[in-house]
């Protein structure tokens, strides 16, 4: 018996970690769905008009706007399932109340990236948003050809001198100019804990094969 005792120790306490891991997950994905929930209901929420004091606790609140762009914007690459690659044109905006701003206007296809986009009049329905998009590994802007690889906020602003406030677009009234818009969507938002969860209680199966498998065998070596 005390042959058996040390590996069934080391397989129950493994086997309680991971399992205890897997339903940790399963709080997260509950957790994650009620936070998901509660985003889209704010995304759809009534607009409003724009705020005069924004700050980044504001995200996804629904906007109205109206004014004009400026004719300057930065495309960042990007891409749908629909259309494929492309980029997100992300344009100045000034709104009748002169306020400098960003608007992502939406998608354009890679043929259509250099088409021209003169100063417009638009009115907008949108969200406000702050992407987290730019991570370690996220390239710096090839500012030559105008192509960006995230949507950084503060960088955009300073680059087209507005506030470092952005509208995603998700109606517009006006001339398009070729540009589809893509609205804010909790679709985007990871939620992978289902599948890590399950990644930790089929570990803990292959633990506890394991351990029976080595029990196994010492019972086999004393006969």
């Amino acid at each position: 018996m005390r042959r058996y005792l040390f590996p069934l120790i080391i397989g129950v306490i493994g086997c309680a970690i991971l399992i205890s891991l897997g339903v940790w997950q399963l709080h997260r994905l509950e957790w994650k769905q009620g936070l998901l929930s509660e985003i889209e209901a704010r995304i759809g929420g009534a607009p409003v008009p724009l705020p005069e004091a924004i700050d980044p606790s504001m995200k996804y609140l629904p906007v109205l706007v109206s004014g004009e762009t400026t004719g300057e914007e930065i495309d960042v690459l990007s891409g749908t399932r629909e259309l494929g690659g492309g980029y997100q044109v992300i344009s100045g905006f000034v709104t009748d109340d002169g306020r400098r701003i960003l608007l992502d206007r939406g998608f354009v296809d890679q043929d259509h990236r250099r088409d021209p986009r003169p100063p417009v009049r638009l009115e907008v329905a949108g969200n406000l948003h702050w992407p987290e998009e730019k991570g370690s590994a996220t390239p710096e802007p090839n500012l030559d050809e105008n192509i960006w690889f995230a949507r950084d906020v503060p960088a955009m602003a300073v680059k087209l001198g507005t506030e470092p406030v952005l509208v995603v677009a998700s109606e517009t009234r006006g001339d398009d100019q070729g540009v589809q818009p893509i609205p804010v969507a909790v679709a985007g938002i990871p939620n992978n804990h289902l599948s890590y969860a399950m990644q930790w209680f089929m570990i803990a199966a292959v633990w506890a094969g394991m351990t029976v498998a080595l029990i196994w065998r010492i019972r086999q070596r004393k006969f």
